[in-house]
């Protein structure tokens, strides 16, 4: 009998020793899903990133690779996160089941709920993304060297925040609730050294932090939620935001106003002392946005505001939709004492001395793009596309139908000559 129980348990240990083998080998690659096993992948996966993908998408074939390189590592962290790719051109129900509108299409399915990815594809930055949505909601910090890990860590894309002196009781609701869009921390012990490197000099404080963009702002309190609610909200961007495909997703869902300033060039010396000063403007008028865009960095949607044939710097004020107002005698900055000329146009924009005026240019389906959703975009293309070939047979010229390979050929040559961003899809 004994015998016999013995040979069971060996025989059970056995089995399950090869199943979680077999599930070890399974996440350290990228897996293939399909309609008969997506499904159950996710509900036996905790997180799993998943690229919906098309054969002859250019993108797509950029990410692969990246892909290969992330699996094994996302399968190594405590709490493992699973790759896996879809043809999403080829199973078109199951890619209409999860809302697929261009590829590639890429999602974290977080115990079963799918949240859209916009983050960076390169195997290294997609590694340090993704580890966000696996972390926990608050990390407790006990010296100064992990401080520094642990914004070393956070890389740049996500602002973090760190209670310096504060009970990680009053931010865990809210660091659960922005768990998507932020780091959250505690620090209970740290040196004179870290207070002056974040500029505070009194606890408790919270500073939230922009690494990329050498920013931070600190608050004092009150510590109730609403307050710090609107606090965190508030620095989910920097003090002075660079407009680009990134930000504009983000200001998508910001409800304050923005006030842009366009600029010749960004990089220039005069715009970084502009920008410096935005800074000073934005700190002390939180209920805007303070944006800034280089006609060099993105011309068409620059010239959107009127910026071709007009004295630039300019500032405007803008909703993000069709209309912008312009401030009566501010309509540009000049070179010297910009901050009372900054002032100046901020207390003509509150007094009401604006006037209205349409956007207009290339760009407007750019962030168009941002603001109504790709399928209406998709729905218009369509809709173009098809009023087109009806002209054609109307005219009973020979329709000719383009094989996959001639569609590889266009797509890789626009490829080549544009920029290749994190959001960018082909439909």
């Amino acid at each position: 009998m004994k015998t016999t129980r013995s040979s069971l348990i060996l025989i059970l240990s056995i089995i399950i020793s090869a199943t979680e083998s077999t599930r070890a080998d399974k996440i350290n690659t990228v897996l293939e899903l399909d309609e008969s096993n997506f499904d159950s992948t996710i509900a036996a996966y905790d997180y799993v990133f998943v690229d919906f993908y098309a054969p002859w998408c250019t993108h797509c074939k950029r990410l692969a690779p990246e892909l290969d390189v992330a699996a094994p590592i996302l399968a190594e962290l405590k709490k493992p996160i699973v790759i896996a790719k879809v043809n999403a051109d080829k199973y078109t129900r199951l890619a209409r089941k999860h809302e697929v509108d261009g590829y590639p299409t890429l999602k974290i399915y977080m115990h079963g709920v799918p949240t859209e990815y916009y983050g960076p594809r390169k195997a290294e930055l997609l590694v340090r993304f993704l580890r966000k949505f696996v972390s926990p909601d608050v990390v407790v910090l006990n010296s100064d060297s992990a401080i520094r890990e642990f914004v070393e860590e956070a890389g740049t894309h996500f602002p973090i925040f760190i209670g310096f002196g504060l009970n990680e009781t009053l931010i865990s609701n809210l660091a659960i609730k922005y768990k998507k869009k932020a780091w959250f921390s505690v620090a209970s012990d740290f040196s004179d050294d870290v207070m002056v490197q974040y500029d505070f000099d009194k606890i408790p404080t919270v500073v939230s932090i922009h690494p990329s963009y050498d920013d931070h702002s600190i608050f004092y309190g009150p510590f109730e939620e609403e307050f710090l609610e609107e606090f965190i909200k508030q620095n989910f961007l920097p003090l002075a935001v660079p407009i680009n495909y990134d930000t504009l997703k983000v200001l998508k869902d910001d409800q304050r106003k923005i006030v842009l300033t366009i600029l010749e060039d960004e990089s220039e010396e005069k715009s970084q002392k502009l920008i410096r000063t935005l800074k000073a403007a934005a700190s002390a008028n939180r209920n805007l946005v303070f944006g800034y865009v280089g006609v060099k960095q993105w011309a068409e949607f620059a010239e959107t505001f009127g910026a071709k044939g007009t004295k630039l710097p300019k500032m405007i004020v803008w909703d993000g939709g069709e209309e912008y107002l312009s401030v009566i005698g501010s309509e540009s900055i000049e070179e010297e004492d910009q901050g009372s000329q900054i002032s100046q146009f901020l207390a003509g924009y509150r007094e009401g001395k604006t006037e209205r005026n349409r956007v207009s240019g290339p760009s407007l389906l750019g962030y168009l793009h941002s603001l109504i959703g790709v399928r209406t975009v998709y729905i218009i293309v369509f809709l173009v596309a098809m009023l087109i070939l009806i002209r054609h047979i109307s005219k009973e010229e020979p329709l000719t139908v383009g094989t996959g390979d001639q569609v590889e050929h266009v797509t890789s040559s626009e490829a080549e000559s544009s920029e290749y961003r994190p959001g960018d899809k082909q439909d």
